[in-house]
């Protein structure tokens, strides 16, 4: 199956719509998408920072954090067996919702705009109400704790990631 067509089974799961446990599981789909997630979030950590080594060891951690929380959730679960689409789902979405923050940055940076800002809370949401539908569909839990999980999860991957790498650099 192609890349494309994986994408169009995943893309979905931005809407809130499909069961991630239900996808196609591909390993090479998912280090596509794994690099382009390091990738992308490498290029909004660098925009924010001027030190491109520090941004580099960041995303690294971060993106070591968001594995290994996926990871976690899904063994003491007792569904690892579904890493690979759980990540992917995860990551897809991820990237998708970047795509639509790169320009919302890049006006932020430029402009300082109350609008970019606004912009960016809205994404922001987005993101974290597709993780908590992501978490809701493969944890088989409430509303309120797949939010709770979601914001744990963005606490654990960028504060995480964040204050490790001001420990390290």
């Amino acid at each position: 199956m192609s890349p494309i067509e994986i994408l169009r089974q995943y893309l979905p799961l931005c809407w809130f719509k499909h069961n991630p446990l239900e996808l196609t599981r591909s390993k090479a789909f998912f280090k596509q998408n794994l690099l382009f997630y390091f990738i992308v979030e490498y290029f909004m950590q660098a925009n924010m920072t001027d030190d491109p080594f520090e941004s580099f060891v960041e995303v690294a951690i971060q993106t070591l954090l968001t594995l290994l929380f996926i990871g976690f959730i899904l063994r003491l679960n007792k569904t690892l067996y579904a890493y690979l689409q759980v990540t992917t789902a995860i990551l897809v979405c991820a990237n998708i919702i970047s795509f639509f923050v790169i320009p919302v940055l890049i006006w932020l940076t430029v402009s300082e705009a109350l609008l970019s800002y606004y912009s960016l809370g809205i994404l922001f949401l987005w993101e974290l109400t597709v993780m908590a539908y992501i978490f809701r569909k493969i944890l088989a839990i409430n509303s309120a704790a797949s939010i709770a999980l979601s914001l744990l999860y963005f606490t654990v991957t960028y504060l995480g990631a964040f204050t490790i790498g001001q420990v390290l650099v």
